[in-house]
């Protein structure tokens, strides 16, 4: 990559978009911001009880997301946002035109399991059903790859930069500049 990307991990919870982004921030040689940390407080407790977040609880979130990856417009960044609907990728490339997806993919069941071994993360493995029934994967003309997530985090991390690699050499993908849309009200 010429101009280093701001990249965005995605997916539901439990596909691992804590544990990748760092790793391949680390292979791209970019900061890594988690996702996470831009919540409010309120969300954090709004979920920490197995309560979903409305649209309306994620534009603040996702705003503050998009302000970070606009500020890194140029230098590089990957930050972590489940980003499971078009609408709320539409707001991030709002704010950061020409920011790319690695969507981190996997069985229901896998990923159920990583969840479950996981400790000290606020979101409860009930909240799952509604991730996968929210989630609308990349479409053809957003910039992004699908990164599937068995195996090691360095294997799905070498993966995920590989893959970004090929969407710079790959005359076909959707230009990075191409789509920008405006936010939704």
């Amino acid at each position: 990559m010429d101009t280093p990307h701001v990249v965005v991990v995605m997916g539901v919870a439990g596909t691992g978009k804590t544990t990748i982004g760092p790793l391949l921030a680390a292979q791209l040689g970019v900061p890594y911001a988690e996702g996470d940390d831009f919540h409010s407080a309120a969300n954090v407790a709004k979920m920490s009880a197995g309560t979903p977040l409305t649209d309306e609880d994620r534009w603040p979130w996702l705003d503050a997301i998009g302000a970070w990856a606009h500020g890194r417009l140029g230098q590089g960044g990957v930050v972590s946002s489940s980003a499971l609907k078009r609408r709320y990728r539409d707001r991030l490339r709002a704010a950061a035109p020409g920011i790319v997806f690695v969507h981190l993919t996997g069985e229901r069941g896998l990923i159920e399991e990583r969840m479950s071994q996981r400790q000290g993360h606020f979101m409860p493995t009930a909240l799952l059903d509604s991730q996968f029934a929210a989630l609308q994967p990349l479409g053809p003309d957003e910039a992004g790859v699908p990164v599937e997530v068995t195996g090691t985090p360095e294997e799905i991390a070498a993966r995920a930069a590989a893959a970004l690699r090929a969407l710079d050499t790959d005359p076909h993908s959707p230009s990075v500049q191409q789509h920008t849309p405006t936010p939704p009200q």
